[in-house]
């Protein structure tokens, strides 16, 4: 790695064991140490490593934040790990054009407060906005509690600029609002995962804030009746700016990680309505008795305390998981929204017939639940019938409609489950489409193919 640090810089290349460590892992728990890290601070950087690694047949992971529960940065066959988090630059904002240009390092959370400073936001949230990269959110397609409204990741990128494995650099997408030259480069390399090329500049598409925004805690003693009200609310023509659904166990987990208040309840729905203040007023009304219909007793927020409040304790689940207990394994299945009811029914049953625990929660609105299977590792035989219990949960949401990953992506975890929704003719069109940008498989091996 000598060579490398004299092509890159001394202080942009790494083989100390504390470097090798940190940057051997991500959110999955998942640990390979890489055989260096590399910091890139520019495009140059990123071309000479891509050439120097095709040179020698050496892999290259690229990396955001490491915030990936699927095991995407993990290095595997003593990678080299690329770090993006020094190219964090915003380099424009155009609010004429409903445009921002930004690279890849860019933190989500910062971008949203850049913007909301001029009166304008970027709508896909991560709950993990505060740390997320928005090159990370790009590689995996990430969503987010406004997804149901507003979209995902990929309906925002308008514009790529990337290095391809043997370091030659194109440009996908375009800046206007339509353009339909040629192939969709830009989408195939949103949620790539960062095997088809590294992405180094992303264009983005923005929008006005909202008038005003209100709040809604729904709280139910009926966990089913909490997921019937979910397709209600949209067959009455009102769609939500976030429709978020919490089970007993994960309200209980919040509350003994950091106490906020919530009620005693078998289920929660937070339900955010956003738009003109007559338009909003109206449509809260609408939603607020369709809950007590429901059975619901409901809370209204409509000011900004209050409403950041319960966005920090709904942004606080996954650690409260970890508080009572030492593995969770987290998967973020899709149901369509009318399923709902159907697999938390199931979901119930599982734990029952498994004797373990499982917290659901998620984007309810747009059928994405976060299933979190609670377990210790180090119990062998409990973890390997979690593992079990894993298979059965994408068995069942196939059979509903759905798909095994709604925006974590494939990386190690789901790999060896992906035949299971990916069929032969399509899965053979996926990897001739990988041989084509990365024929001696550099970037981020070992992922999302079994």
């Amino acid at each position: 790695m000598e060579r490398l640090k004299g092509i890159i810089g001394s202080g942009k290349v790494s083989t100390e064991r504390a470097d090798l460590l940190c940057y051997g892992f991500d959110a999955s728990k998942i640990k390979k140490p890489p055989s260096a890290v590399v910091w890139a601070e520019d495009i140059t950087d990123v071309v000479k490593l891509t050439k120097f690694a095709y040179e020698n047949d050496l892999p290259i992971i690229p990396r955001g934040a490491g915030t990936s529960t699927t095991g995407s940065a993990v290095p595997v066959d003593n990678a080299i790990v690329l770090s993006l988090e020094r190219m964090d630059r915003i380099l424009e904002i155009d609010t004429d054009n409903l445009f921002v240009m930004v690279e890849p390092g860019v933190i989500n959370g910062r971008l949203q407060k850049e913007l909301g400073i001029k009166g304008f936001f970027y709508p896909p949230d991560p709950a993990s906005m505060d740390f997320c990269t928005i090159g990370g959110n790009v590689a995996v397609n990430a969503g987010g509690p406004r997804a149901i409204k507003y979209g995902v990741t990929g309906d925002y990128v308008q514009y790529l600029e990337a290095v391809l494995p043997d370091g030659r650099v194109i440009e996908a997408g375009v800046r206007t609002k339509k353009g339909v030259v040629g192939y969709d480069l830009k989408s195939l390399l949103v949620g790539s995962e960062g095997t088809l090329a590294i992405i180094t500049k992303i264009g983005l598409r923005i929008l006005p804030e909202p008038e005003t925004v209100i709040t809604l805690l729904a709280f139910y003693s009926s966990l089913r009746k909490a997921t019937e009200t979910v397709p209600r609310i949209i067959s009455q023509k009102v769609i939500p700016r976030t429709l978020e659904f919490m089970d007993r166990r994960t309200i209980e987990a919040i509350e003994s990680y950091n106490p906020s208040g919530l009620k005693d309840a078998e289920a929660v729905l937070l339900i955010e309505l956003d738009g003109p203040v007559k338009t909003v007023q109206r449509e809260t009304e609408r939603v607020v008795d369709i809950c007590n219909r429901m059975g619901a007793s409901v809370e209204v927020a409509d000011d900004s305390i209050t409403q950041q409040k319960i966005w920090a304790t709904r942004r606080a689940i996954s650690p409260a998981l970890y508080h009572i207990s030492p593995t969770k394994i987290n998967e973020d299945i899709v149901v369509p929204v009318t399923g709902i009811p159907d697999i938390i029914e199931f979901l119930e049953q599982l734990s029952q017939r498994y004797k373990i625990p499982i917290a659901s929660f998620g984007h309810a609105g747009d059928g994405n639940i976060h299933v979190n299977i609670m377990v210790d590792k180090k119990d062998q035989k409990q973890y390997e019938k979690a593992l079990s219990m894993v298979k059965e949960i994408f068995q069942e949401t196939l059979k509903l409609g759905g798909t095994i990953s709604g925006e974590h992506g494939v990386g190690l975890t789901k790999a060896d489950y992906i035949d299971m929704e990916i069929h032969n003719n399509e899965m053979d069109l996926m990897k001739g489409i990988k041989r084509l940008f990365d024929h001696k498989m550099i970037l981020n091996r070992g992922k999302v193919f079994p």
